[in-house]
């Protein structure tokens, strides 16, 4: 790669890193910083989205563990839906290497976009659990493996997909789906960095150290999320799905 990493160079994505990771720990959408960032250090942008799985493994794990910890998420009964996930974000990664993925980057912002749209007006959305309209295996082989391909095939926003599909189809309250929502990404980003892993397409040395800063910035958030819940879920999803949706429509058009 065409870069060096100086002191100065590797304090920013340290800091940018750890922005990332309490964004992504709360509402998703980290990835709006981090990919621009190693874009701009001399990444190709294969590299730049391989590193990126990399350090993202760093916030969903951190946070996950968290989650966990605080009794949040019970392993047992989301096994088959961290299964399915794990599985839909391998084929994405292989699928994106054989099929045109223009007609999806076209229509994406419009999607998350329709996110932040459900997260603001939607009455649903709340501390509250709701009525589950799936039962787990049916969330497991529909959502979480279909999201799960997602992730892997395209990426942007699949936090705000999973935390939406807890919300709406599981009858979650929002902290609860959040929290559940970052296990699954932590499955889809670990299964994505395997197989970019294994076409030599991550910098470790520079993913390993934005790697800690995602974990320091996803502890941060993930306690927020506990403390605050929806007063600052709500207000960031929304905010981050309007930044996202304007910076994919930038790239289509050229503006950003």
């Amino acid at each position: 790669m065409d870069f060096s990493l100086t002191l100065e160079l590797a304090a920013v994505l340290f800091v940018v890193a750890m922005v990332a990771g309490f964004i992504d720990a709360i509402a998703g959408g980290g990835g709006l910083l981090t990919i621009p960032a190693l874009m701009w250090v001399g990444l190709s942008p294969a590299a730049a989205l391989a590193t990126n799985k990399l350090q993202a493994c760093g916030g969903s794990f951190s946070a996950s563990l968290y989650f966990v910890r605080k009794k949040m998420v019970d392993l047992r009964t989301l096994k088959l839906s961290i299964f399915c996930a794990f599985l839909g974000s391998a084929l994405g990664t292989i699928a994106i290497q054989l099929i045109d993925a223009g007609v999806l980057e076209k229509l994406l912002p419009f999607l998350i976009l329709a996110i932040g749209a459900y997260f603001l007006f939607s009455k649903k959305v709340s501390e509250d659990d709701r009525h589950r309209v799936l039962a787990p295996t049916a969330f497991a082989f529909t959502a979480a493996l279909g999201i799960g391909f997602y992730d892997g095939f395209f990426g942007p926003g699949t936090g705000s997909f999973f935390a939406l599909a807890f919300v709406s189809l599981a009858g979650f309250g929002l902290a609860k789906a959040t929290a559940h929502a970052k296990v699954l990404n932590f499955a889809t980003n670990i299964s994505s960095l395997i197989f970019f892993a294994l076409g030599g397409k991550v910098v470790w040395l520079l993913g390993g150290l934005m790697l800690v800063g995602q974990a320091l910035g996803a502890t941060l958030g993930s306690r927020l999320v506990i403390t605050k819940g929806t007063a600052i879920i709500k207000p960031l999803v929304v905010t981050m799905s309007v930044a996202m949706s304007v910076k994919l429509l930038g790239n289509e058009f050229q503006w950003w």
